[in-house]
């Protein structure tokens, strides 16, 4: 039934019926999140996330869905300065992943990447301090420059870590990651691009990211979806398909910049968007036909890297372009190699030289080099 206006400027008066329903729905759509708050020691931290972390089997690890490294060495070093300090930091926020079929106990970390990236690289001294102001006196130092004393009580140093339990399913993870600082979306890179950078070359990536082979050999969830993870992936294998070699060390920076300069070339070329359409569709055939699991790990996986991704759609596609009848033999054996592996897990991968490394490498395998 209608709500009636006094007034066009009224606002709607509220009828019971509307209140119930309202009440119902919350109850509907809340999630239950089941957590559990400990405080671990920094040295443990950096323990259970750099064992294993080349194979990935890392206790806590950075899931796909995260953004890449985006704190600079200064906002890295006044992280460190705060702890050092004995400053209160943000927690820890991680989730208990249970797979019934290849359960290894894992901890995705939902918020505080840039954290445990930071106390990670510090403390295997892969980071140098700089511009502190409160203690300006440890500018250029590493860890081991610190005394022995003050190494072992910043690795005595706790941080509160909020784990949710397996109850929180991949939605509710990804809505805290979201939500957890700020109280309301965060947008990703994609999504700020759909409101600054929309254009015609950006509707095109989102019509082909809505085909269903694509979708099918490179499954989202629907958190995904909505987060237009799948226009990112699209996005990601045209820009490295076409200049890869030119990647610096910006992801977010190098994407934009192709996409500006797409939008600039090829407002109306439609003959080019063809093309590229067409290469596109001939990839996914090319991977549907030799790669028995798509660009999956393997069957039983739900979900694909996205630098699995663009290794293997990129490197598919510079193979095609050298071999167009190209008949590979079977791609087990290289996709399960220690070496493949490595290109495709190890974390804070995307330096120019392992990037066009793995892409390459795909490339080669296919072409028998």
């Amino acid at each position: 039934m209608p709500v009636k206006r006094k007034s066009t400027n009224s606002k709607p008066q509220i009828t019971n019926e509307q209140k119930e329903a309202a009440e119902a729905e919350i109850r509907e759509k809340q999630k239950v999140i089941d957590y559990r708050t400990t405080e671990y020691p920094v040295e443990v931290l950096v323990q259970k996330y750099m064992k294993g972390r080349e194979n990935d089997t890392n206790e806590l690890f950075i899931p796909d869905y995260q953004r890449e490294e985006a704190w600079q060495e200064k906002e890295q070093s006044k992280f460190i300065e705060s702890v050092l300090l004995g400053l209160p930091v943000p927690p820890i926020f991680v989730a208990d992943i249970y797979d019934q079929e290849n359960d290894l106990g894992r901890l995705e970390i939902v918020d505080g990447t840039q954290r445990i990236r930071t106390l990670s690289k510090f403390s295997n001294n892969e980071l140098t301090l700089i511009e502190l102001e409160k203690l300006d006196k440890l500018n250029d130092f590493t860890f081991t420059d610190l005394p022995l004393p003050r190494q072992r009580r910043f690795n005595r140093s706790t941080i509160r870590m909020i784990q949710l339990t397996e109850k929180a399913d991949e939605e509710a993870r990804r809505d805290m990651f979201e939500r957890i600082n700020t109280g309301s979306v965060v947008l990703n890179d994609m999504e700020k691009r759909r409101g600054i950078q929309r254009g015609p070359v950006l509707n095109w990536i989102d019509k082909l990211s809505n085909n269903p082979k694509f979708l099918e050999l490179c499954p989202f969830s629907e958190a995904l979806i909505r987060r237009r993870e799948p226009e990112e992936f699209v996005l990601r294998f045209f820009a490295y398909l076409n200049k890869y070699q030119e990647f610096e060390h910006r992801v977010n920076v190098f994407l934009n910049d192709y996409l500006k300069e797409q939008d600039e070339k090829n407002k109306n070329d439609k003959f080019y968007q063809n093309k590229m359409e067409k290469e596109f569709k001939l990839m996914l055939d090319f991977v549907e036909k030799y790669f028995p699991d798509g660009f999956k790990k393997g069957k039983n996986y739900k979900s694909v890297p996205r630098i699995r991704f663009e290794s293997i759609s990129v490197g598919v596609a510079l193979a095609l372009r050298e071999e167009k009848n190209l008949k590979p033999k079977s791609t087990d054996e290289w996709l399960n190699s220690q070496e493949f592996k490595e290109y495709t897990t190890s974390d804070g991968s995307n330096s120019r030289v392992k990037i066009i490394r793995r892409i390459e490498y795909v490339r080669d395998q296919l072409l028998g080099k």
